[in-house]
């Protein structure tokens, strides 16, 4: 039995560069203009403003190397301070609520041509997720 690894939860994040716009959803503080490691479940925000992990944002970004604008919510999953040796920037990971049908596929295929992002640390296994594959097989 092969351990499930942290990489196989959700969609393949891509190494791309987004401009957009996040914004608090309760009083509309600007968090950040860049976007990282694009998937079509979210993104890394790159980001000085303190924020808490469970906070409700929204997002407007466009689709890279498109005009096509998508905009949406999300919850802010992650916080990046810095502190670690293999942290790249300050930020926040964000997880978008579900896209409209039309826009995730369009994601996902203009996404399907752009490299992932190189690993920053040694390859997490998702222990809870092989446990659950373990007890269904």
């Amino acid at each position: 039995m092969d351990m499930l690894l942290a990489s196989e939860r959700g969609a393949t994040r891509r190494a791309v560069r987004v401009d957009c716009q996040v914004v608090r959803a309760h009083d509309f503080t600007l968090l950040g203009e860049t976007g990282l490691d694009l998937s079509s479940d979210g993104m890394f925000l790159l980001s000085t403003v303190p924020v808490f992990t469970g906070e409700e944002v929204l997002v407007s970004f466009r689709v890279p190397g498109t005009d096509r604008i998508i905009d949406t919510s999300a919850t802010v999953a992650r916080v990046v301070h810095g502190r670690r040796q293999w942290d790249r920037a300050r930020g926040m990971g964000l997880r978008f609520a579900p896209l409209d049908p039309e826009d995730e596929r369009y994601l996902r295929w203009v996404l399907r041509r752009m490299p992932p992002p190189l690993p920053t640390r040694a390859i997490r296994v998702d222990y809870a997720a092989t446990a659950s594959m373990i007890a269904l097989s």
